[in-house]
């Protein structure tokens, strides 16, 4: 029997500790797979999908009933995910910049149009998808994801990121026409 989100929250207040690990074996997947999108490797998902729940299980006593369990979480998750990433541009690039400021890496990157094989993948409608999401910046990006993957509303969205109801339409308008 599936239990509704906010009454395992509310028996994890109440002292059921199991009620963790429902709560995680529901929304494990779609955390995961969300923050595959985001990050783009396996790798990173994980540990996103990780730290997510951790700080789901510690900060389950500040939920509040009512609300989106899943928007709350996925919340978490983004904001997990974009932490991630920007410690992960800091370390990646900031070790090839000189003294000028210049960064030697991204200036002696010579070639930078699709190789023959990535021509290729982009016919395959899976992998044309993925190129054409990965061209839009991460704001569009996860618009889409949020509103085409995992179905919630643009109401629901804007509360995710943080935004206005009009800024969510607004950025699914742009990555449409993009």
């Amino acid at each position: 029997m599936k239990k509704d989100e906010g009454r395992l929250v509310a028996d994890y207040i109440a002292g059921d500790d199991s009620a963790v690990a429902i709560l995680i074996d529901l929304n494990l997947k779609t955390i995961f797979n969300f923050a595959h999108r985001l990050t783009g490797n396996s790798e990173d998902a994980e540990d996103v999908a990780q730290e997510t729940f951790l700080k789901m299980w510690r900060n389950l006593k500040k939920y509040r009933r009512g609300e989106n369990f899943k928007a709350w979480l996925f919340t978490i998750a983004r904001n997990t995910a974009i932490d991630l990433m920007r410690k992960r541009k800091s370390l990646a690039f900031s070790i090839f910049e000189n003294d000028e400021g210049g960064n030697e890496l991204t200036e002696s990157l010579i070639d930078i149009e699709p190789l023959p094989d990535e021509i290729f993948a982009k016919a395959e409608e899976k992998g044309w998808l993925k190129n054409t999401l990965d061209k839009l910046s991460p704001k569009h990006q996860e618009v889409l994801i949020l509103h085409y993957n995992e179905n919630f509303t643009f109401d629901e969205i804007g509360g995710i990121l943080g935004k206005s109801l009009n800024t969510a339409k607004s950025r699914h308008r742009r990555a449409v026409i993009l």
